[in-house]
């Protein structure tokens, strides 16, 4: 079901991670996808994972929204593993029938990508699972400040970036009831073939872009009604404020960075 589809949600709660500092929390994502790309073996990947793991752990989100994050993505997870497996050749034939022949190192290729792939939606599902999408925004206007001194949008590009990212859990919950609404009216959602597949969106699709459209009419009424013009001059209900414990985790994940990239020296 599309409710099960769990990106661009917050679950609230009091842990020692939901607990960092925003703007902290982005940089460790940024990090944790450079030390899975910088990995260069399956021992590197593990190491991350398991700090990934871990981090799960001490947020108290529940292992199953795991598996929930990586849903949208088994198609480019199943595209980027067949890709693989055929299209890398090697010297070591691992099975051959017919015209179709895999490598080992094809296989290994294959499944390092995708456990790649999987961990790092899986880390990057942490950030909106611990943040709200006003301290997400707060902390993106933050951390491109800078940017200020030349005249970028910095407060309407983060402004942008977290309506949408709010927007695809309505979104998916919307489509949802438009689906369960169609199929009370008869309307056949499971036709086989691709081209009675496009016309059995064509009642979906129609109804969720006016509804999305209307969403955000009313969002932008909403906004000026109450004279929101952000920017300078705005205040916060809630402050960014760094501590000791935003450091600590730092200071932590950079030891991690530092034992896969001597894993890649050592192994690689």
């Amino acid at each position: 079901m599309l409710k099960d589809i769990t990106i661009g949600q917050y679950f609230p709660g009091e842990s020692i991670i939901h607990r960092l500092d925003a703007r902290f929390k982005i940089i460790f994502s940024v990090l944790a996808a450079v030390m899975l790309f910088t990995a260069q073996n399956f021992m590197g990947l593990g190491i991350a994972a398991v700090f990934i793991i871990m981090c799960y752990a001490a947020s108290g989100i529940k292992f199953k929204m795991i598996l929930k994050s990586l849903k949208p993505i088994v198609p480019l997870i199943i595209f980027t593993g067949v890709l693989n497996l055929f299209f890398i050749k090697g010297e070591e034939v691992l099975f051959e029938w017919w015209f179709i022949t895999i490598y080992t190192d094809g296989a290994k290729t294959s499944a390092f990508m995708i456990v790649r792939i999987m961990t790092l939606i899986t880390g990057m599902s942490l950030l909106t699972y611990t943040s709200s999408p006003i301290m997400l925004t707060d902390a993106i206007e933050s951390l491109l400040s800078p940017l200020k001194k030349i005249r970028f949008p910095v407060h309407e590009l983060a402004m942008m970036m977290m309506i949408a990212l709010r927007f695809i859990p309505l979104l998916i919950e919307e489509t949802d009831k438009i689906m369960m609404a169609q199929k009370a009216r008869g309307a056949n959602l499971d036709a086989k073939g691709l081209i009675k597949k496009a016309k059995a969106l064509i009642p979906i699709l129609i109804p969720l872009f006016i509804s999305a459209f209307k969403r955000a009419n009313e969002l932008a009424m909403a906004m000026e009604c109450r004279c929101y013009k952000g920017g300078e001059g705005r205040t916060r209900l809630r402050k960014l404020k760094c501590s000791a414990i935003d450091f600590l985790a730092l200071g932590l994940i950079l030891c991690v960075y530092g034992m896969i990239i001597a894993n890649n020296i050592a192994f690689g």
